[in-house]
């Protein structure tokens, strides 16, 4: 949906995309006014509001607003990218033996029933309860629930405490009990096929699909790319010319685009370092990272900084500008002075 925006429904959009990355509240909507014909905010803030979209703990074990359907049918997928995540590299990982995890989950669902409970009201808890334990660390637990970051946080004008619940109170159903990811493999190619293993891989977090390539290769095309990997396709996907013009897009910070493959070098340029960065979205010219950008929004005037990696062609600059502006209007509508800004990307290194 970034060749030309759609007229689609927001959540169909969601859905088709099989989630959007959401740790920053504004970021899904930014992609979807991306990709979607006249977007307005409350054309998602809406569903959140009333609970037929939420923001949760999916994909490669990071926030995703995803469908109410899809929050009960994915999450128990990726339980094992979330498990492998919270003990492999999180504060949990040290701690996790100390008390009986069971318990400590237990108390959490009790909380829950109560009512929503932000992260430091559960390591409260915990500490009340076990005093002579790391309880900051054993707050990362929660994760290892369904949770949804419940509203208003994440709905468009609107700011609230981070505050969670699991997903079956929030929505008032069970979760699915779902075992195979078969069909959300076969969804994810019809939106960033072709791809191989590795790419389907490095995109959800889980591992060992080869087995679950092969089970679903007579639903599936192959092809081979030009390093003569092989790679998978939904039947009737289209395959783009080369050539194809491809207008210049404004995405948020770790679009999907930008994380549906293991080889990211398909959307930008590998020997660039820092400039898919917290705070800093991409800018695509003829399809591929060209920059990168960031908003400075104020009450009276408001920046666009469009970060460069090498120099633009003027054509594709204007382009760059009016395409912009028109996010900064929707960034900041109430703004009558806007700004785009253009300068040179600069490593991390060559900045010292």
């Amino acid at each position: 949906m970034l060749l030309r925006r759609r007229r689609v429904e927001t959540l169909d959009a969601v859905e088709r995309l099989v989630g959007m990355q959401a740790q920053v509240p504004r970021d899904p909507y930014v992609a979807l006014w991306s990709r979607l014909d006249r977007f307005r905010p409350e054309r998602l803030a809406e569903p959140l509001g009333d609970r037929l979209a939420v923001r949760m703990t999916l994909l490669r074990g990071t926030l995703h607003l995803v469908t109410a359907d899809d929050a009960l049918a994915l999450r128990p997928l990726v339980q094992p990218v979330v498990e492998r995540t919270l003990y492999g590299s999180s504060p949990l990982r040290t701690v996790a033996g100390s008390v009986d995890v069971d318990e400590l989950l237990a108390m959490f669902e009790d909380l829950f029933a109560e009512g929503p409970r932000t992260r430091a009201q559960l390591v409260e808890a915990i500490a009340e309860r076990w005093p002579e334990r790391d309880a900051s660390s054993l707050g990362y637990a929660m994760y290892l629930l369904p949770t949804v970051q419940v509203t208003p946080r994440g709905i468009w004008g609107r700011s609230g405490a981070s505050a969670f619940t699991t997903v079956e109170r929030w929505l008032g159903r069970p979760i699915e009990a779902t075992t195979e990811p078969d069909e959300m493999i076969v969804r994810y190619l019809a939106a960033f096929g072709p791809s191989a293993v590795a790419d389907a891989q490095s995109w959800s977090g889980l591992t060992g699909l080869k087995a679950v390539f092969e089970r679903l290769r007579p639903r599936l095309r192959t092809f081979r790319d030009d390093r003569g990997r092989e790679l998978f396709d939904v039947p009737g996907a289209p395959l783009i010319a080369r050539e194809t013009p491809a207008p210049v897009r404004f995405l948020p910070e770790y679009d999907n685009v930008l994380l549906g493959h293991d080889d990211r070098s398909r959307i930008g340029p590998p020997e660039l370092k820092g400039w898919t960065e917290v705070g800093w979205g991409s800018v695509l010219i003829d399809g591929f990272g060209a920059a990168r950008w960031r908003a400075d929004l104020g009450p009276d005037r408001s920046t666009l900084w469009v970060e460069q990696f090498g120099k633009i062609p003027r054509a594709d600059r204007a382009e760059v500008a009016q395409e912009g502006d028109r996010l900064l209007g929707f960034l900041a509508p109430e703004t009558d002075r806007r700004d785009v800004r253009f300068r040179t990307f600069r490593t991390p290194a060559a900045s010292r």
